[in-house]
Parts: C-alpha cells; structure tokens; sequence
C-alpha cells in the first residue's frame, strides 16, 4: 500500500513522522497528474499546494478547525487527504466535484468557486466561535491565485484586522512569484519575535514608558519604531498588513513542510488575526506546467500527460475564438474600442487582442465591480468598453452595470462567455442567471446570437450602440454549422415553417441563441404530429420585439426557449409584451430549473432539462394536446426529463 493510500483522514496524516512527507508529497503528485491529465482540471495550482495542504492538516484539526480554500479550485490536495481519493469520474456526473462540496465531506465548510469571498467567511466563522464560546478553534483562510486584487477581500481584511482576539490565520498561497524568498533563521526569528505575546507586551510597555518620560521620550520612541518598521518592510512585504493591524509571518518557503509547520503553528499560538504568507510554485513537481509560461497549466483538459496532446481533440471553433478574433476585427476599424477583462485574458479570448492594442486593453484583476464603473468612465471619456467575464461573474457587478452604467446611459459592451449551461464546473459557474437578473435593467439591451455569423454581427450592433449598455452572450461550446434565416421580420429572424401549404402553423418556437438548432430539431418531430411549427430567433432578447407579438399574434401557441432560468428570463418577458398587448396566446416558458445543478458534461445537462429537439417536442406537444390543438396520442414523451422542468410555468395571456 502507498503511503497516500494510507491516508483516510487528517488524523492518519498527523500521524505520519516528518521524514515522511516528503515521500507522500510526491505520490500525491503524481496521482494528481495522472488523474486531472485524464480527466482535466486545475492541475498546475493543485501541484503547487501540496506541502502547504499537508502542513494546513497536520497543524489543525478539521473538521472541528474550519479549513477555507479562495478558490476552491486549490482544494484537490485536501479531497485526497479527507479520505476522496477516487477520481475516476472527477468532474463528471456522478463522481467528485472540481470544487469543495458540503455533500462530499464534512471537511468542505464553503463550496465556493467564486474568488474573493472566502475572508468574509472567515470573519463570521470567527465571530460565530467567539459568541458561542468556542475559543479553542480556529478559522483558516487560504486566499491566493489573485484572489487579493477583489474588493470583498480587503473589505473582509479591515473587519477581521478589528478583532485582536479572534483566532483567524490567513494564508496567503503566493504563486506569482512576486516576492524574493527572504527565508531563513534570521526571517524565522523576527517571525516568532512578532507573534509572541512577551513581545506584544514589551512593545506596549515600551511606549508607555517612552512616552511618559519627559522631552525625550516620545521622539525616542518614534525613531525606534520607524526604525524598526522600515527595517521590516525592507525585508519582507508586511507592512500593508501590519497597517491594518494584522500580524504577518513570512515570506515562509511553501513548499517546505518543517517550514510551513512552524510558522502555522506559531500563528495558531498568537490567538489573533495572523497573516502567514507563503511562496509556492504553481506546477511544481510537472516539468510542462513548470516549463509553461502562460499560466503554468492552470486549467488543462483531457491531456497525455507525456506530450500533453488533447486526448479529444476539438474539431470545431469555440465561441471564444470567434468572439476574440471578431474583436481583433473591430479594433482595427474602430479606435474608440478598448477592452477590459476581470484577471481572465485568455479565458474569454482577448489574447490577440491585447498583442495587437497592448494599449487599449486594462486588466483589473477579479474585480467585476470595478471593471463595470471604469467601463462607464471609459464611455463617458468617449471611448466604447467591452468588459468580457464568464457570465456567472457578472451577477457580482449588477448594481454597477444598473446604476452606473445603464442610469448614466453608458454605451458599454458586456460580453458574456460561457452563459447558459457550462457543466463540469458545477453550479458555480453555470451562467443561467444573466437573463433573469438583467431584465430589470432600464435601457438595456441583450443580444444572443445562435451562430459565429450572428455573433460578428451583433457584437457590432452592440458596439453601435452609444447612448446604453448592451450585452452579447454566448455558451461554453463549440460553434455549429451556419443557421440561415429564410426571413426576416422587423427584427427577428424566421428560420423554418412546417405544416400544410395555406394553413397557418399552430406553435410559435422562440429559440434563445443557441438553443436555435433544438428547436429547428423540435420543429420536424412536431410537424410529424401533425402540429405545423414556426421557429424564430429574435437576435435581439431585450427588448421584446413588437414584430415578435405581431408574429405571435398569427399563432395559437407560443413556446420560448433560452440556455437560462425560466424565472423572469426571456420567456417571461414575451409572455408579459403579449398581455401588455392585449394577446389571449397561451405561452409556454422552457428553460433551466431555477435550482443549483450538479456538475455533469453540458450536453447530459441539457438532456435532463429537456433543452434538447426531443425534450422540446414532448413539451410542446403535451401542452398543445392540453390546450386542445392536438387531439388523440402524442407519440412524443416526456418520460426522460426531471419531474421538476416538466409542467413548469405557463401563461395563458391576459
């Protein structure tokens, strides 16, 4: 039996004699290569976390001391020591998720994949032991990988900073390589000098009697203690923290077990709010991830972990590209177009555009917020902003983009990749709210496009637009084929109209973006029930089109379909310009089920919603039978859909 194998919880690795972790740190290295290359993942910042995880378990005592990870992406290491060491279908359905999970573990106190947020938590665990009369536990925070440049974090610091008897051990993971490795017996020391209470009670001594001895004392003092904090500051990067009140130990080697040990249990001795900070290489111990410039195999697919070739090639484009490339387009045409992007310029594909325009494009870290009002101020300074983030990140800047954006009628472009169903990230990072949360946005408009042909030519309509923010989202997934309309009303696009010549189609399809293709699927199953089918794209969602009204108003049935909450989404916008219009057409309102989804591929997703052709159809030709435009069987089922999507919202005009 391996030595990792014989790990079933933190009390089995306390265990363990010092001599050998080290040998446990490389088999968990080696099983986390072998594992996340076949199955993809977060590997390079897993790899480098591997003696700061051990240490973080060997020095306290989870579950019963609350173990934090900002982001959770790093918290692979952790699984593996909390007796989770079955990957075979990580990330996929059924199988252990990419992030903590309360239902996995009591040792995952926090499921959160968004950055930023895990201080916060820190600060209420802390106060929830002080006021209970927990004393003897305590509350770690690991925050790295960027996560120090959003808001909340420093927002959460200055609360914490405020409580000097609250036991919050904050660890920063470090892997930028920022800071030289000033570690060693004298760094050591002065550490223990800080955290010890004998030299918190000289210091208050000190300026007691310094300051109460007569002219000399008070200038005596301040010479010494700036004397001593410059000092500190030359040598190690503290002083922000200190600032704030929060002791700091470090830099500490992360990847030096002894090391780490000692300066962890130094700050659990302070009793306090400790900042340990510690250095660590993102894809230690995997010669490509260390090699690998770009960002040390952050995230990586499916990869042979020898060539690092994908085991499952993409043949198609992603939506990504297309976007990025389009952007490359514009900024060559249009010189008032910049682009902002929240710590995710490769993900939402502004690479090329920031070669091209190194000076037109500003990184703002995982701040959503800020990303939103300095695009308002970039409008407002003449220019025309694209802020691209993944669309569940948006929801962090909705009052920026309603009170600073769209109140000031700013033209600003949001580009939303990865809306709808993103799948294996689990529910997180899902971007099924957009359409709900943006509805209430006076002014705002929302463009989704169901090709790589409507996605240039609506990202150009949005960059037209001057006196409002606009939105253009698109899916985690490749493009399909061209889909051609055959016409085009007012705004909207009609795709396919089935059903007999000279007879007027009973159901009106409203196909969401992407969700085009499934309906033109649902469209040729519904025609072979005997209902004739109209499938439209609106290109446009927000605003409802009145041509959209007009169309249906020629219909006896109206089904929308969006990749996103059914619960004030687009469907229920239609239904609303319907009654405001004074149509009695019943409406139908597929989409996602307003609840958390588990992590599985986005097209097992979309099956179980009944996103698919089939899952369409069936719904469709049940209510249409309900409503009496079908009489007799439906040979069309809905017998492989969740109980929860089926007979779902529905209206019936006014």
């Amino acid at each position: 039996m391996s030595l990792l194998e014989s790990i079933r919880s933190p009390r089995d690795l306390r265990l363990l004699p010092p001599s050998e972790l080290p040998r446990l740190a490389e088999e968990i290295r080696e099983f986390l290569i072998d594992a996340v290359t076949r199955s993809g993942g977060h590997l390079g910042p897993n790899l480098g976390v591997v003696e700061l995880t051990l240490a973080l378990h060997r020095v306290f005592e989870s579950p019963a001391d609350r173990i934090l990870f900002d982001t959770g992406h790093q918290s692979y290491v952790h699984k593996l020591l909390t007796g989770r060491q079955d990957f075979d279908r990580f990330k996929s359905k059924g199988g252990l998720s990419g992030y903590p999970s309360r239902a996995e573990s009591e040792h995952d106190v926090i499921e959160n994949s968004h950055a930023s947020t895990v201080l916060g938590y820190a600060d209420g665990l802390a106060k929830a032991n002080q006021l209970q009369g927990r004393g003897d536990r305590y509350v770690v925070a690991v925050i790295g990988d960027g996560a120090l440049t959003g808001g909340m974090a420093w927002e959460a610091l200055n609360n914490i900073a405020e409580a000097h008897d609250r036991p919050v051990i904050i660890v920063v993971n470090d892997n930028e390589r920022s800071y030289a490795p000033t570690i060693g017996g004298l760094a050591n020391h002065l550490a223990t000098l800080r955290t010890t209470q004998g030299y918190e009670r000289f210091l208050s001594w000190g300026k007691g009697t310094l300051q109460r001895t007569p002219v000399v004392g008070g200038p005596i003092y301040d010479a010494l203690h700036g004397a001593k904090k410059g000092f500190k500051d030359a040598t190690a990067p503290q002083g922000m923290f200190e600032d704030l009140g929060l002791k700091y130990i470090g830099p500490i080697d992360g990847h030096d077990t002894t090391a780490l040990e000692s300066a962890l249990r130094r700050a659990r001795g302070f009793r306090g709010p400790v900042i340990v900070h510690c250095l660590t290489e993102k894809g230690r111990g995997y010669r490509p991830a260390e090699l690998d410039e770009a960002d040390h195999f952050h995230q990586v697919g499916a990869i042979d972990p020898i060539t690092c070739e994908p085991l499952r090639p993409s043949s198609g484009v992603s939506w990504t590209s297309v976007f990025g490339k389009e952007m490359v387009a514009v900024g060559r045409e249009r010189e008032d177009v910049v682009a902002i992007t929240a710590a995710m310029l490769a993900p939402v594909g502004l690479q090329a555009f920031s070669r091209e325009f190194p000076d037109r494009i500003y990184d703002v870290g995982i701040a959503e917020q800020h990303a939103a009002v300095s695009a308002a101020g970039l409008a407002t300074g003449g220019l025309h902003p694209v802020v691209a983030v993944y669309a569940t990140f948006l929801n962090r800047a909705f009052d920026q983009v309603l009170m600073d954006c769209a109140l000031h009628r700013c033209g600003v472009t949001f580009v939303l990749d990865r809306a709808g169903v993103t799948g294996t990230d689990g529910a997180s990072h899902n971007g099924m709210w957009d359409l709900s949360i943006l509805q209430v946005v006076p002014g705002l408009r929302i463009a989704a496009p169901r090709d790589a042909d409507q996605l240039r030519a609506e990202l150009r309509e949005a960059l037209d637009v001057a006196d409002a923010p606009t939105v253009v989202r698109f899916p985690k997934a490749e493009v399909g084929p061209p889909i051609p309309a055959v016409e085009r009303v007012g705004g909207v696009d009609v795709l396919l109209r089935t059903g007999p010549v000279g007879r007027a189609p009973e159901v009106l399809l409203v196909a969401v973006g992407t969700m085009a293709s499934a309906c033109l699927d649902a469209a040729a199953l519904l025609t072979a029930e005997g209902l004739g089918a109209t499938a439209v794209d609106p290109r446009w969602v927000k605003p409802v089109d009145p041509a959209l009204t007009e169309l249906a108003a020629r219909h006896r049935l109206v089904v929308t379909v969006e990749d996103s909450g059914r619960v004030g989404g687009v469907g229920a916008a239609v239904a609303q310009a319907l009654r405001d219009a004074d149509l009695d057409v019943p409406t139908r309102e597929l989409g996602i089920p307003q609840r958390f989804l588990d992590h599985a591929a986005r097209g097992e997703i979309l099956d179980e919603i009944g996103l698919t052709g089939p899952g369409i159809a069936a719904q469709t030709a049940a209510f249409a039978k309900a409503i009496g435009l079908v009489t007799g069987t439906t040979y069309i089922t809905t017998d492989s859909l969740t109980s929860d999507f089926v007979g779902g919202d529905q209206h019936r005009g006014s």
